[in-house]
């Protein structure tokens, strides 16, 4: 990383002399800016972290290098970062404490951005998307998403914590859908990552704060707009969900995210945003639209290079319907593991495939299961 060291120091020192310079001259922030990407790019880094007091850091492979070259100061971190913002995302950024944006760089490409608040300083995680649209298969994602994305109608769920390629998915199953039928596309995101061209479908893709004031506002207006299929890229609050369950129910093909574990928790979650009072109408509403959901998050791969998805899939088969009409969501668990000719899978199973196969390790598949015993089982059995 000497070379990163190097280049820190001349783009430090750049900012250092720029904010010494007249206020009524403009400072070249953006360029410094520009070449911290670049720089990651060539590391191969998803994801670079600007937080005052600290060197730059870059998260490669999964894992976070440590934080290398000078420690950037407050006003550092406001002339790297401020200048991507226009007007309406420095509002937000003052009342809301944190605003998140998309933006290009040529020879690099889209960056994913959230500039934030911390220790009463400005402070900044960026990730690097990659330029092609990747495919269910490039992603090592289970064959029965791709089949679920053949059907028209109902709801398709994918779930998991930050950073474990929720987006990447979304966007696989999106571009299968594009490139296969003629379906008028829809997606409403907070920020646009991926973008789309039209291949056999046309997508249309409405990005929060710049499009549409939220959600909510959006959904309502796309039901209009004649889509066959919507993505809305997170269900955060009663109304969003409620909108989108209703979406799936009237002829719409709906896929959508949120942070849950696994796929139980998920559908916990989904009924916990509402009302005791309105749950049932909830439950029978699930019920009916909802057709898979899929928990997942990335493994490091055994030759610490590359990162597997272990992915729990539930499909809603007529006894998951049931179940959740029920609320019997106890035993939504050993449905899903006795379900395999459906496509099912726990997380547990998927871990002991990657590990059967070579792909990751034994001991990385028990450090990111939830039931070590069930792992054991499947490993050993």
């Amino acid at each position: 990383m000497a070379a990163f060291d190097n280049e820190l120091v001349r783009i430090v020192e750049g900012l250092n002399r720029a904010t010494r310079q007249p206020a009524a001259q403009p400072l070249p922030s953006t360029q410094s800016l520009d070449r911290l990407l670049a720089f990651a790019a060539q590391q191969n880094a998803s994801d670079l972290l600007l937080v005052a007091g600290c060197g730059v850091a870059l998260r490669i492979n999964g894992s976070l290098a440590p934080a290398t070259g000078p420690a950037l100061s407050a006003e550092d971190i406001r002339n790297l970062v401020l200048p991507l913002l226009d007007a309406g995302r420095l509002q937000e950024l003052q009342s809301s404490k944190s605003v998140d944006l998309c933006f290009v760089r040529e020879q690099i490409g889209r960056i994913r951005a959230n500039i934030h608040q911390q220790r009463g300083t400005l402070a900044a995680s960026m990730r690097l998307l990659p330029a092609r649209i990747p495919t269910l298969e490039s992603l090592h994602l289970p064959a029965v998403l791709g089949k679920i994305a053949e059907r028209k109608q109902g709801l398709v769920l994918v779930t998991g914590p930050t950073g474990c390629g929720k987006s990447s998915t979304l966007a696989a199953l999106i571009d299968q859908i594009n490139t296969r039928r003629r379906d008028h596309i829809v997606t409403i995101e907070d920020p646009v990552e991926y973008q789309h061209p039209n291949r056999n479908s046309i997508v249309e893709q409405i990005e929060v704060g710049r499009d549409t004031p939220d959600f909510v506002h959006s959904l309502r207006g796309i039901l209009r707009q004649t889509p066959d299929v919507i993505l809305v890229g997170e269900m955060r609050d009663p109304e969003t969900i409620a909108t989108v369950l209703t979406a799936a129910e009237t002829g719409h093909l709906v896929f959508s995210t949120m942070h849950s574990n696994d796929t139980s928790q998920a559908v916990s979650r989904i009924l916990d945003a509402f009302p005791s009072g309105n749950q049932p109408q909830i439950r029978q509403q699930l019920s009916l639209a909802l057709l898979a959901i899929a928990a997942q998050q990335l493994v490091p791969g055994a030759d610490r290079v590359a990162r597997y998805p272990a992915v729990e899939v539930m499909v809603a088969t007529d006894a998951v319907r049931n179940l959740i009409r029920k609320g019997d969501d106890h035993q939504l668990r050993s449905q899903i593991s006795v379900g395999r000719a459906d496509g099912m899978m726990t997380m547990e199973q998927s871990l002991a495939e990657l590990a059967r196969s070579g792909r990751i390790l034994r001991e990385t598949a028990f450090g990111h299961c939830f039931r070590p015993e069930d792992l054991r089982r499947y490993l050993d059995g």
